[in-house]
C-alpha cells in the first residue's frame, strides 16, 4: 500500500492541496493528514494493528510535547539574557572592540530592541554577548587593564 505524500513536498498529488512552507519537518496537521490517509486507504482485510496506531498517536503527542518546551526554554533565555542587561545598569564592563583592543566603561541603559539586548556605555551600544568583565565600580574587583581607556 502506498499512500500519496506528495502535499508535503510541494508535488502535485490528489489531495491538491499546497504546503505552507517549504521545510522539511512534519508539522502536527501533516501527521494527522497522514495519520487519516492510512487509516484511509488501509486494506480492511488486513487493518492497521492498534499498537502500531498507538504508538503513532504518541509520537505526535511527544512531538508536540518538545515543541512546546523548545517555545518555554527559548521564552526563558529570553528573560535570563533581559534581566542580566538590565542588572547591568550602573556597573562598570569590558569589552572588546571592533579594533580588538579592551575598553571599559559605566552602562548607563538598556536596549531591547534586537534579539539580544545592547547595553549603552556612553555614546556606544555594545551588544550582551560582547561584555567580557563586569564591576561593581568602587567594589574590591579592577577591572582588567585597556590598551584604550574610554571609561564614561
Amino acid at each position: 500500500m502506498s499512500v500519496d505524500v506528495s502535499y508535503i513536498t510541494g508535488g502535485t498529488g490528489s489531495t491538491g492541496a499546497t504546503p505552507k512552507t517549504a521545510s522539511n519537518e512534519l508539522d502536527r496537521q501533516a501527521f494527522l493528514n497522514l495519520f487519516v490517509a492510512q487509516l484511509k486507504y488501509q486494506d480492511p482485510s488486513s487493518p492497521m494493528d492498534t499498537s502500531a496506531m498507538m504508538a503513532q498517536t504518541t509520537q505526535l503527542s511527544t512531538m508536540e510535547s518538545l515543541e512546546e518546551m523548545t517555545a518555554t526554554s527559548r521564552e526563558t533565555f529570553a528573560l535570563q539574557m533581559r534581566m542580566s542587561a538590565a542588572d547591568l545598569v550602573g556597573k562598570q564592563v569590558s569589552w572588546v572592540d571592533e579594533d580588538k583592543k579592551t575598553q571599559n566603561g559605566t552602562v548607563s541603559g538598556v536596549s531591547y530592541s534586537g534579539s539580544v539586548p545592547v547595553v549603552l556605555i556612553g555614546d556606544k551600544q555594545i551588544s550582551l554577548n560582547s561584555i567580557s568583565f563586569v564591576a561593581t565600580p568602587g567594589g574590591p574587583t579592577e577591572l582588567p587593564e585597556t590598551t584604550d581607556d574610554t571609561q564614561s
